[in-house]
């Protein structure tokens, strides 16, 4: 029996190999070409047929990707795999949970409908699940949600000073409470108050009782990072450290990364689910333990279990 063949298309293809390495699996090649019209084609230069075939692509900027993706796929299945499964650190289309003007798009299910027509199954790190409870209220195939938490705990343990994790909003309390668990350090929950679209006030309630403690914003995704900088800005105008802000995913769309550095931020830090200098934590042995234990997906939990 072949062990599994990971596919990657090129801005995932570092990352890819490692994982391969990781899961017990053999790395795939291929070949991908624009056209001068911006048509794009695909062609696998590794034999698929009858294997179990998984292809890695992080979906940050999505648009761009959903295309030779699914010609990927197709070609893989066309090809004879025996499977053709997603993993994919970064699941795009997540917010738009919901229609919130009339006439809009619930963009979340029609991608999770074009993802479930295009794979067997997938499996993501920590999807940003809101009014969607679990993915597999969208996703007509298993779809899998590791969790980031205790690789990010371990970190904040090893490189940070006698830490307070602090939730920047009440959305945020899962992060928190699992990452403090992990790094066996006391949390908090930040209040938000929106003034405006791009006017954000924090405070952080209980704060007082930890003067010695170096703050640790935690969050699923840094975006905009308009209420990070909210809170790193209070956090650095009323305490003795420096805030260091950790995310799992970092977008940092429209300057955010610098806007948390001129809030006050001592350190920025994320997983590697999106490539960026800010990367630290490396979520490829998660990946890989989960590939290796769970290769039917029978014994990996969902998000809601």
């Amino acid at each position: 029996m072949h062990e599994p063949l990971v596919f990657a298309l090129p801005a995932d293809a570092g990352f890819a190999g490692r994982l391969a390495e990781a899961a017990g699996a053999e790395l795939g090649q291929l070949a991908t070409h624009e056209f001068p019209d911006g048509e794009s084609s695909v062609r696998l230069t590794t034999d698929c047929s009858s294997r179990d075939v998984m292809i890695v692509c992080t979906l940050h900027r999505p648009n761009g990707l959903a295309l030779p993706l699914l010609f990927l796929a197709d070609a893989v299945r066309r090809a004879g795999a025996s499977r053709v499964s997603l993993v994919a650190p970064y699941l795009a289309y997540m917010r738009q949970d919901a229609e919130f003007h009339s006439g809009e798009a619930v963009t979340a299910r029609s991608f999770a409908s074009f993802l479930s027509r295009t794979f067997d199954w997938l499996v993501t790190i920590d999807p940003h699940l809101h009014r969607i409870r679990r993915l597999s209220d969208v996703y007509t195939i298993p779809a899998v949600a590791l969790h980031a938490s205790s690789d990010i705990g371990e970190w904040i343990a090893a490189h940070v000073e006698s830490p307070v994790v602090i939730g920047p909003d009440a959305e945020s309390a899962q992060w928190a409470r699992g990452i403090a668990t992990a790094a066996r350090a006391p949390w908090l929950v930040a209040n938000k108050v929106r003034r405006g679209d791009a006017s954000v006030e924090v405070t952080v309630p209980g704060l007082e009782e930890f003067r010695g403690f170096t703050p640790v914003l935690v969050d699923d995704i840094i975006s905009t990072g308009r209420t990070m900088m909210a809170a790193a800005a209070h956090l650095s105008g009323r305490h003795s450290r420096q805030p260091v802000c950790v995310a799992v995913h970092g977008i940092f769309a429209y300057g955010a990364y610098d806007g948390l550095v001129a809030a006050g931020a001592a350190r920025i830090v994320t997983t590697n689910t999106i490539p960026h200098p800010s990367n630290a934590i490396d979520i490829v042995p998660l990946l890989g333990r989960a590939l290796r234990a769970g290769s039917t997906l029978v014994q990996i939990p969902t998000h809601s279990q």
